[in-house]
């Protein structure tokens, strides 16, 4: 089934992005799918653990409701287009995989145009068939059913817990205050991550 979003919120949702892509729409159809397992919930109910740095995560923070500054959205630096979402009052929770056929035949196409574009050796038709596939990746995805997008498993690590107000310690190097959890000891001074880095050099 299509996205059953309305055109308002999909503008909105590209506006705050800066502008519409394939990986916007990911983030878009992720977010429908964890409304449809988990139900509309609040904004501090909901918990989501990114696996991936693309556009779609602005998709959903804006969505969902699901940021890093409220803490109910993780960032788990592994490169793959996967998504798991946590109801916080039930635990209940999924993991949302994008499937690999997604991007159609013209997948490799894609990547050696990719490649040309970031290397700026794309002549205008290169261009303009990078835009054309993209712009079929982009209309495949919005009207797809979901569980032909994202392959639905239990997740693969426990919820995370909840945020929590800690104590802010003077790294005794910088004179920066920092978060009690990310200080480090060496030399018997209290030390923030760069400055532990400075000192505690392994070469």
């Amino acid at each position: 089934m299509s996205s059953q979003l309305s055109e308002e919120t999909l503008a909105a949702v590209i506006d705050f992005h800066g502008h519409s892509c394939p990986g916007l729409s990911i983030g878009i159809r992720a977010s429908e799918l964890a409304r449809r397992e988990l139900g509309d919930l609040p904004d501090m109910r909901m918990v989501c653990i990114t696996e991936t740095d693309m556009c779609g995560v602005d998709a959903i923070q804006y969505l969902t409701g699901c940021t890093y500054g409220k803490g109910n959205l993780i960032h788990r630096d592994y490169g793959k287009m996967a998504f798991t979402f946590f109801d916080r009052e039930s635990g209940r929770g999924f993991r949302f995989l994008l499937k690999p056929d997604v991007h159609g035949e013209a997948r490799e196409e894609l990547a050696q145009l990719s490649r040309k574009m970031a290397e700026k050796t794309a002549d205008p038709e290169d261009e303009a068939r990078y835009q054309e596939i993209r712009r079929g990746m982009q209309d495949r995805i919005m009207h797809a059913g979901l569980d032909g997008l994202f392959e639905i498993s239990n997740p693969r690590e426990r919820m995370p817990r909840g945020p929590r107000v800690l104590e802010s310690l003077t790294c005794e190097r910088c004179g920066e205050a920092t978060m009690e959890s990310r200080t480090r000891r060496f030399g018997g001074q209290v030390l923030c991550q760069p400055c532990f880095d400075q000192v505690e050099q392994k070469v």
